[in-house]
């Protein structure tokens, strides 16, 4: 029997239209995009040409994209040449963000630091309180503020309202960071009139290879090199550019937007399914974060009850040949749990399991995977007549 993955918030598998793209980078095309030789030329037009398709959209200029290897390098970049460019000395985020965020932020706001952090308090689906946003922002006003909030988080999959916070940042003059690397390509951005500074991607997240993603930098705000050495990505990011990965990332792109609506339909039917039939199946059952469509549709996390069986749930999934996650991949190694549900739900007892579904993902394996789930989980019974008395 095949095995499932349900795993897909730490990453998907790459899309073989991907693949395609990506090949003739790597076989044929393998100037350096800085050589003024025509192996260079060649590939700075490859190279600008997938900068122009990803601006094209997220209705932003070319200049606005800054290609990294990833959302954790864009988040890190924000977060230090923020404080030291644009003189920011707040940093209002929560206890709830990536840890490129959540670590980020406490190195730059040590004890001995100009710089302070702010941890909004959150509602109990993770959501910002808006009110306690708002107060933060009036009593740093004028001090140089960065609000760091993620559009959607990783584990649990509640979704912020990206106007609203960016409206609130604009009323009282902040900058506003979004960690957008699970939302991209799962949703549009039209970046000309969404009220972010900076938003952040990676492409293994939306079925394209892994180690590229880019930051959106708004060309006002804008920040000096957080790696140093060569004039790549126009004196913004040193270092050659993964040419490969970034052609791959801008047709992982163009095939998420093409597909975006039926795949936004497929996923949140699986989604529903799965929940419906957790409820009906284990008596008990909770959902952590924010249980409703507004919720990131790629994301379930489940509670299971403490029951003894729930201790070793992941590990069981994993040996009956379905993969998932007790929180996120980023941590994995780490002993210490999950910071996100220990933030929200530090009372609450049980087995917790993210699933996390894409468009490659069946009806058939959310439903092979209830099966699973129900052979772990379900006591057999022992009928009567089996039964028998132990002689004295």
């Amino acid at each position: 029997m095949s095995r499932i993955y349900l795993d897909n918030a730490a990453t998907t598998p790459i899309d073989p239209e991907v693949v395609d793209a990506m090949i003739p980078y790597m076989r044929e095309f393998y100037g350096n995009p800085s050589a003024i030789h025509s192996f260079g030329r060649q590939t700075r037009a490859g190279l600008e040409k997938a900068r122009r398709q990803v601006a094209h959209l997220l209705n932003c200029t070319p200049g606005e994209i800054i290609f990294t290897s990833g959302g954790t390098e864009a988040d890190n970049m924000v977060l230090h040449c923020a404080v030291r460019d644009l003189g920011v000395k707040h940093i209002i985020t929560s206890a709830i963000e990536h840890h490129a965020v959540e670590l980020t932020t406490e190195e730059l706001c040590k004890d001995d630091s100009a710089v302070k952090a702010h941890w909004v308090k959150l509602q109990q689906n993770g959501r910002p309180d808006i009110r306690d946003l708002e107060e933060l922002l009036k009593a740093t006003e004028g001090q140089g503020v960065l609000v760091s909030l993620m559009h959607a988080n990783n584990e649990i999959g509640t979704r912020i309202d990206l106007y609203e916070v960016g409206s609130l940042c604009r009323k009282y003059g902040a900058l506003f960071h979004s960690d957008t690397v699970q939302t991209m390509c799962h949703y549009r951005f039209d970046l000309s009139a969404l009220p972010v500074d900076f938003i952040t991607c990676a492409a293994h997240k939306f079925h394209g290879p892994k180690g590229v993603g880019f930051l959106f930098m708004r060309n006002t705000s804008v920040l000096k090199p957080m790696i140093l050495g060569g004039g790549q990505e126009r004196n913004m990011r040193a270092g050659t550019e993964n040419l490969h990965g970034i052609i791959g990332l801008a047709k992982a792109m163009e095939i998420a937007y093409r597909d975006l609506d039926e795949h936004h339909r497929h996923v949140q039917r699986l989604k529903t399914r799965m929940m419906n039939k957790l409820m009906k199946e284990f008596p008990g059952v909770e959902f952590n974060g924010d249980r409703s469509e507004d919720a990131l549709y790629t994301v379930l996390s489940v509670c299971f009850p403490e029951d003894g069986r729930s201790e070793m749930l992941l590990y069981n999934l994993d040996i009956e040949g379905v993969a998932c996650s007790g929180g996120s991949a980023c941590s994995s190694g780490s002993n210490a749990g999950s910071h996100v549900l220990k933030a929200l739900y530090p009372e609450r007892p049980g087995g917790n399991i993210r699933f996390s579904f894409s468009r490659f993902t069946t009806i058939e394996d959310v439903d092979r995977t209830l099966e699973v789930l129900k052979r772990i989980l379900v006591p057999v019974a022992i009928p009567n007549s089996s039964l028998r008395s132990i002689p004295d």
